[in-house]
């Protein structure tokens, strides 16, 4: 069964807001290196949005640093799911996903491969209350955004995790990864 796993970056006071965290190449060599995990990935409608017209090629010249482009080839080359009701049709490399979302995330998960991944904010708390994530990584940064969005607000139940590992980065984030405790 293929591991659904799930990273996210977040400031030390909760805002999981993209545009609060600061990007650098360890970040982005970690996350490539989160990518090569997995088979294919997760999106819901917002993330795929954002992802989508942040990384897709082309991109225009000089608009990113070098060193980011490792993420931007291998996030363009994955294999995406996008659940979503409203959107009728998706492309760069995506498939949609419009049934139940329990019944979906199983089936993608009883595939051979080495992994699923997982992004946003809505669609993990989603697949948190369903009890499908195998393993969630916080990538805390060294930063007081002072506003949200936060995460798994309104969970219906805490979810228990167990630590079992540690990476930190010279800009001072840590990488912080969960089993949940079963």
């Amino acid at each position: 069964m293929r591991p659904l796993r799930y990273s996210i970056n977040v400031t030390l006071d909760g805002c999981c807001d993209h545009r609060e965290i600061p990007a650098d190449e360890d970040l982005h060599r970690h996350h490539v290196g989160n990518l090569e995990q997995a088979d294919a990935l997760l999106f819901g409608r917002v993330t795929y949005e954002m992802m989508e017209a942040a990384w897709r090629p082309p991109a225009p010249t000089g608009a990113r640093p070098a060193w980011m482009e490792p993420f931007a080839q291998t996030i363009s080359a994955a294999k995406k799911y996008v659940v979503s009701s409203t959107l009728e049709q998706v492309d760069w490399n995506a498939e949609l996903i419009r049934e139940d979302l329990a019944t979906a995330v199983q089936r993608l998960k009883q595939e051979p491969g080495k992994g699923l991944f997982v992004g946003g904010v809505q669609l993990p708390q989603a697949l948190t209350e369903l009890g499908l994530i195998d393993e969630y990584e916080f990538v805390v940064h060294p930063r007081l955004a002072g506003h949200g969005p936060t995460l798994f607000a309104g969970l219906s139940n805490p979810a228990d995790l167990k630590l079992v590992g540690r990476l930190e980065f010279a800009s001072g984030a840590v990488a912080l990864r969960y089993e949940p405790k079963r």
